[in-house]
């Protein structure tokens, strides 16, 4: 009985525990940890996507404010450029006109000039008509007389035709100057609605574009250009919808429930096939905005 409870109190030995737990320990499950990284690739690739859908959603919200601003000009700022073309043109016409008006003038001068010689010309051959020695000498300066008496009535046509011309051009300078005043006097009134337009909303916008330059540093590049091609074409300006009532929210063409499917899941890059604008999910969005 003693030599049993000697036994029983002796010390256990180190390599014994050591094989206790090697035999307690089951062994490790590999295939399980990589379905776990597979499962964790997986969430962070679906957060990645929803994050790139969530900054283009907000570049765009940022954009549709920039386009209020503007839309609240409305058409003023095309208004004022086409009057100041249209300024510039009857400027132009005008300037065109007084050029012409000089080349006429300079006509008119040469035309008298020709009248004055022609004069002359005469007055020199009925003085020497008077001191002729024969019938041919004389019949020979009565046509030279009669030639330069036709000159003078060439030249005094030619000259009414440039006055008339000058007459005609001074005319439409004061239509097209009346023309200009009016125009002028327009766009002062259009320049100074804008101006007050312009001051009232600069601030904001220039903010807004501030912000705007900010989220795009957060959107892929490939993604940025694609977007904004998007956005260029769209008559609204938007690139990024949402589904409304089983429809694009861009061009209201009638999403298939797979492809709703395919939005919610927010696993890849969906764009509509009808318009080519990109999708986002409603629900990602209210979750961001709560």
């Amino acid at each position: 009985m003693a030599k049993k409870k000697i036994e029983k109190d002796s010390p256990i030995s180190e390599e014994k525990v050591t094989n206790n737990v090697s035999e307690n320990v089951e062994p490790t499950d590999t295939t399980s940890t990589t379905e776990d990284a597979a499962v964790s690739e997986e969430i962070l690739e679906e957060r990645s996507i929803a994050q790139k859908l969530l900054s283009l959603y907000h570049l765009q919200q940022i954009y549709s404010k920039i386009d209020k601003i503007r839309i609240l000009r409305g058409e003023l700022p095309e208004e004022v450029r086409d009057l100041e073309d249209a300024c510039e043109g009857k400027t132009t016409r005008i300037a065109k006109y007084k050029d012409e008006i000089e080349e006429f003038r300079r006509k008119v001068v040469g035309e008298e000039t020709k009248m004055k010689d022609a004069l002359a010309l005469i007055k020199r051959y009925e003085e020497q008509i008077n001191n002729v020695r024969n019938n041919r000498e004389y019949d020979s300066l009565n046509k030279e007389i009669e030639y330069q008496k036709l000159e003078i009535q060439l030249a005094e046509k030619n000259k009414g035709k440039y006055v008339a011309e000058i007459e005609g051009k001074t005319t439409d300078i004061n239509l097209v100057d009346e023309k200009l005043k009016e125009l002028s006097e327009i766009l002062e009134v259009k320049k100074r609605e804008l101006n007050v337009i312009i001051e009232e909303t600069e601030i904001e916008e220039k903010e807004l574009i501030e912000e705007a330059e900010k989220h795009k540093l957060l959107v892929d590049q490939r993604l940025l250009i694609a977007f904004e091609r998007i956005r260029k074409n769209a008559r609204n300006g938007l690139a990024i919808v949402q589904i409304e009532r089983d429809a694009c929210g861009g061009c209201f063409s009638t999403i298939p429930p797979q492809r709703q499917l395919d939005i919610r899941l927010h696993k890849k890059i969906i764009v509509c096939e009808a318009c080519g604008r990109i999708f986002i999910d409603k629900q990602l969005v209210e979750s961001q905005e709560n």
